[in-house]
C-alpha cells in the first residue's frame, strides 16, 4: 500500500525513528565486505536514509511506489543540498541501472505480503547488484506480527496530528492489517480526517535465507535489533546482509 494522505505528516510521525541506528549498521557491514558507490533505497519513504547517505559521499537513487512521499523526499534534498535520483516504481517491477549496494530498510520489505512477491524482488535486486555487490535489508520479525502489534489498539493526542492505530493480525499468514484514522490541524485550526490502510506480512527467517539462496545471494548473515547478534525468539526485527558473488 503507498502512502498518501500519510506522507505528509511522516517525518513527524516517524521524529523518534532510530535511523541513526539503521545507517550505522549499514556502515559496519559495508565495513566488513566492500563499501559501495552506487546505492538503490529501495522503499526509500521521504528519504530519511538516503539523504544523509548522499550526505556523506555516496551516489543514491532512491525507488518508492508512493509519489507523495517522493515528493517530500525531493523537498528535503533540495533544503539538504544534496543530490539523489528519486524514482516512482515498485520494487518486484525494478528497472535501473545496476549498482553496488541495494537496501531496503524500516521494514519496507514487510509490505510485501505474498511469498511470489518476495522471491520476485530478490531476483530483481540480484539483477541489479554489481558483481560482489550487498544487499542489506530489515524485516519486522513472526514475534512482532504476533506478540507486538497482535491485535492491539495504539493512539496517539498531539496539536498538529493525532490518530487510531488498529491492528488486526491473521495469526496465520503472520499478517497484520492496520487501519489508521488521522486527524491533521489545518491551517484554519480545524481537523481533517483521513484514513489508510496498510498490510505487512513477516516470513520465517528459514524461509528469507531459503529465497535468498534460490535468487544467487551468498554470504548471508542474519542480525536482530541494532545488536549485531543472532536473532532469538523475541526479537523485533530482523536484518539480513547478503552478497552477489563475485563471478
Amino acid at each position: 500500500m503507498a502512502y498518501a494522505h500519510l506522507a505528509s505528516v511522516y517525518d513527524k510521525l516517524m521524529a523518534d525513528s532510530p535511523y541513526d541506528q539503521w545507517l550505522d549498521w549499514l556502515e559496519r557491514v559495508w565495513e566488513k565486505r566492500e563499501k559501495p558507490r552506487q546505492v538503490i533505497d529501495l522503499g526509500c519513504g521521504t528519504g530519511s536514509i538516503a539523504i544523509p547517505l548522499a550526505k556523506r559521499g555516496y551516489r543514491v537513487t532512491g525507488v518508492d511506489l508512493s509519489a507523495e512521499m517522493l515528493a517530500v523526499a525531493y523537498d528535503k534534498m533540495r533544503r539538504e543540498q544534496v543530490q539523489i535520483t528519486w524514482v516512482e516504481q515498485d520494487m518486484r517491477e525494478l528497472d535501473l541501472p545496476a549498482a553496488d549496494a541495494v537496501i531496503s530498510l524500516c521494514d519496507s520489505l514487510s509490505y510485501l505480503t505474498e511469498e511470489e512477491d518476495v522471491k520476485l524482488t530478490f531476483e530483481r535486486v540480484y539483477q541489479h547488484l554489481n558483481p560482489g555487490g550487498t544487499f542489506l535489508f530489515d524485516v519486522h520479525s513472526p514475534y512482532k506480527m504476533l506478540h507486538v502489534f497482535g491485535n492491539q489498539t495504539f493512539t496517539l493526542v498531539d496539536d498538529e496530528v493525532s490518530y487510531i492505530w488498529q491492528c488486526f493480525c491473521d495469526p496465520i499468514r503472520l499478517e497484520v492489517e492496520h487501519q489508521l484514522t488521522f486527524f491533521l490541524r489545518q491551517p484554519d485550526g480545524l481537523y481533517q480526517r483521513v484514513e489508510e490502510e496498510h498490510w505487512q506480512r513477516a516470513y520465517q527467517p528459514v524461509q528469507l535465507l531459503r529465497w535468498l539462496a534460490d535468487a544467487g545471494f551468498v554470504d548471508v548473515e542474519i542480525t536482530a535489533d541494532f545488536t549485531g547478534l543472532p536473532p532469538h525468539e523475541t526479537s523485533e526485527r530482523l536484518f539480513f546482509a547478503a552478497r552477489r558473488p563475485e563471478r
